[in-house]
């Protein structure tokens, strides 16, 4: 199971990065490079909480996101994927830094069948690289 930890600092505050990591409107595909909005479907939601399948033709899971606005946290659990099995997830923490945030996130991964533990393999290679790039690109966009 490949573990990876990225860190990534924005000028944003929590609340507007809060609000980008649980944003699932149409304008999270914009946000976010790995969503494509013809995979994007929201199940069910809550006050704290929201049940949504996201990815593109390459990989899509279907995720439980909990948050905690005030001890500033975001996770998002595997329900079903064609890659990771369940439980895999994906764990953010948003911590005032200045007039900022510096976001840590930790992603544990369990591949699912042959291509989703070959994508794993590939994630101990590139997954860093990759999940800075895509925070990067949700929370400094240029």
């Amino acid at each position: 199971m490949p573990t990876i930890s990225a860190q990534v600092t924005t000028s944003k505050p929590p609340e507007e990065v809060l609000r980008i990591l649980t944003d699932f409107s149409p304008a999270r595909a914009d946000a976010w490079p790995g969503v494509d909005l013809s995979h994007l479907q929201v199940h069910d939601s809550g006050e704290d909480w929201v049940e949504v399948t996201e990815g593109n033709d390459v990989g899509w899971e279907r995720e439980r996101y909990s948050w905690d606005a005030a001890a500033g946290t975001v996770t998002a659990t595997t329900v079903d994927s064609n890659l990771w099995a369940p439980g895999s997830r994906w764990d953010y923490t948003l911590t005032p830094s200045g007039t900022g945030t510096t976001v840590d996130v930790t992603v544990h991964r369990t591949g699912k069948g042959v291509k989703g533990k070959l994508v794993g393999v590939l994630l101990l290679v590139i997954g860093k690289k990759m999940i800075t790039g895509g925070l990067n690109s949700a929370l400094n966009p240029s």
